[in-house]
């Protein structure tokens, strides 16, 4: 993994752009870190950098999952109170995967097992902004 500081949120929100244009359809992003560690703001910068609109982006803390409209849709999952495959199966994740979105999932440890991600960043807090440990593009065959 490499490791990352940024400065603060903006520079969390300028890594999301970035990753963006090597996004492919059924590509997954493991996101963890604490809470206010830059998890959802990667996630709205990311949907805004895929042509969705950004104001729509909100923590799924509460609904477990947001699906977003872009380029590339986006289905946005917190699994912080999910236990598992089946509770993350029971949202219709495998459904959305399948028609060619890209899954993007904080708290990911929580289904670690249900995922193949291609992407995974670790957001920590640090003394002045934001670390990232960042891994990816993880997939078999990479497009070149």
């Amino acid at each position: 993994m490499r490791r990352e500081v940024l400065a603060d949120l903006s520079a969390v929100a300028e890594l999301a752009r970035l990753i963006a244009p090597a996004l492919r359809p059924g590509d997954q992003l493991a996101l963890n870190g604490p809470m206010g560690s830059g998890k959802t703001t990667f996630v709205r910068a990311l949907v805004e950098a895929l042509g969705g609109d950004p104001a729509c982006v909100s923590s799924p803390t509460f609904t477990l999952l947001h699906r977003y409209q872009a380029r590339l849709p986006v289905i946005h999952v917190d699994a912080c109170r999910l236990d598992g495959w089946p509770q993350l199966a029971a949202l219709g994740v495998d459904d959305d995967i399948a028609a060619d979105g890209v899954l993007a999932v904080e708290w990911a440890d929580r289904v670690a097992e249900a995922l193949t991600p291609t992407w995974r960043l670790v957001f920590a807090h640090a003394a002045v902004g934001r670390v990232v440990e960042i891994a990816g593009p993880l997939r078999q065959n990479p497009v070149r």
